[in-house]
């Protein structure tokens, strides 16, 4: 039902395009990082609007339907208040986003999250599992991945309009290789038109957080009643020996993210 009404607003969005703005500012990723909580905070604000869904994915799954089709997504010029933005977060990791979205929306502001990426690959994990997805044990499936997305990456540059359900959904590990990620980003727009901002800042100090996303798309403070959670789930831990192997593999990633921001998050 829910990609039914999609469907149908979209529709309509495309038919009203040239009266539908491009957004303001792009909330990025990491996937399982905190986007859909911050998104939420975002669009509490007075003057910010958006897709009421999260997740468009315009510039990494559905960049062939075209501007028109984006456009589609966002509210009409009549009923826009000031700062339009979207949230997909897929985004900070598909190769081709960065060059899609300079192309399109050269001037957006972007915000990246970034997770400790042994928490965020088991959340990952556990996402995959509660949809049907993933028939492996989180050992199994990080055994597999680098099989899984053999060739893959060199398809989809190949093919813009190929899709890959593997990339999608069983890149555990990539995913968390943020430094890579940031660096192609920065490599086609200025440093200081990207926010990177550590989930932990917001699960720990969220009015704080918000106060400086708020800054940074250049609108008056607007502090929120409560900051709640979003989509938490109870799942059991993960093997200590599994986590310590994890800790270890991302040591040198989690080194270069540290050096690429300045700060040490202490993901150890």
């Amino acid at each position: 039902m829910r990609a039914v009404l999609r469907n149908a607003v979209w529709t309509y969005g495309r038919a009203t395009a040239a009266v539908r703005p491009l957004p303001d500012f792009l909330i990025l990723g990491a996937q399982k990082a905190g986007t859909t909580a911050l998104y939420a905070y975002l669009r509490r604000h007075p003057r910010i609007t958006g897709p009421a869904w999260k997740e468009v994915s315009f510039f990494d799954r559905h960049y062939a339907r075209g501007e028109a089709w984006y456009r589609g997504n966002f509210p009409n010029t009549l009923r826009a208040r000031g700062i339009v933005g979207e949230a997909s977060p897929s985004y900070l990791f598909h190769p081709l986003a960065p060059e899609r979205v300079r192309a399109l929306v050269p001037e957006a502001k972007l915000i990246a999250l970034v997770r400790n990426p042994v928490d965020r690959a088991f959340s990952h994990y556990q996402h995959e599992v509660a949809l049907g997805r993933e028939p492996l044990s989180f050992e199994d499936a990080l055994a597999a991945e680098d099989e899984r997305l053999r060739g893959e990456e060199e398809r989809m540059r190949a093919d813009p309009g190929y899709f890959s359900h593997a990339w999608w959904n069983y890149t555990y590990r990539a995913r968390g290789r943020y430094a890579e990620q940031l660096e192609r980003w920065l490599a086609v727009f200025p440093r200081e038109q990207v926010m990177v901002v550590p989930s932990e800042d917001l699960l720990l100090e969220p009015e704080r957080a918000h106060a400086r996303v708020l800054e940074f798309l250049g609108t008056e403070p607007q502090p929120l009643d409560s900051y709640p959670r979003v989509f938490e789930r109870e799942y059991d831990p993960m093997e200590p020996e599994t986590r310590s192997r994890l800790a270890d593999w991302f040591a040198e990633p989690n080194r270069r993210l540290y050096e690429l921001l300045g700060r040490d998050l202490g993901w150890r």
